[in-house]
């Protein structure tokens, strides 16, 4: 992830666009808890700073100004990593590229699971914001070029067959 380009702020997705609830139970459905941040205050555990999601352990850290794509991604950290690991998660989740890819790919899936949301829509959000890949587009990286991300969460369990 990167920063996001001065004008994507107003057109992305965000937490307060979406139900509360059917986001804390996709997330819960992966030994995840959703936590609400008050509108302004920081968020913890976000690695980008605000407003960008935070993880620490299995709680996920979001206000409603808080990118979908952003809550999902620091999300899907925490969901591809062994417990032990999650256990020890606070603000960084992960050094390694495989993980990285599999995250990316993941919150693409979940989003999917999402009402008003759709992996289509959480692609183009994350164009906006600035996420890159060697292809142009999230959607052609998903769709043409994260075979090692889809193998990698198939062998852990993490998607359907």
């Amino acid at each position: 992830m990167s920063t996001p380009p001065a004008n994507a702020a107003a057109a992305i997705l965000c937490v307060g666009d979406i139900a509360w609830d059917a986001a804390a139970t996709l997330l819960a459905h992966h030994g995840l808890r959703l936590n609400r941040v008050e509108d302004g205050a920081k968020i913890p555990g976000s690695y980008w700073g605000e407003p960008e999601a935070g993880i620490i352990a299995s709680d996920v850290y979001v206000r409603a100004d808080t990118p979908v794509h952003s809550m999902l991604h620091e999300a899907c950290h925490l969901i591809v990593l062994p417990p032990e690991r999650r256990a020890l998660v606070h603000t960084d989740a992960t050094d390694s590229v495989p993980e990285e890819d599999a995250t990316c790919y993941l919150q693409i899936v979940l989003a999917g699971q999402l009402p008003g949301v759709g992996s289509a829509r959480l692609m183009a959000d994350m164009d906006a914001w600035g996420y890159t890949y060697r292809l142009g587009s999230t959607r052609a990286w998903f769709e043409r070029d994260a075979d090692d991300a889809r193998q990698w969460l198939l062998e852990r369990g993490l998607l359907p067959a």
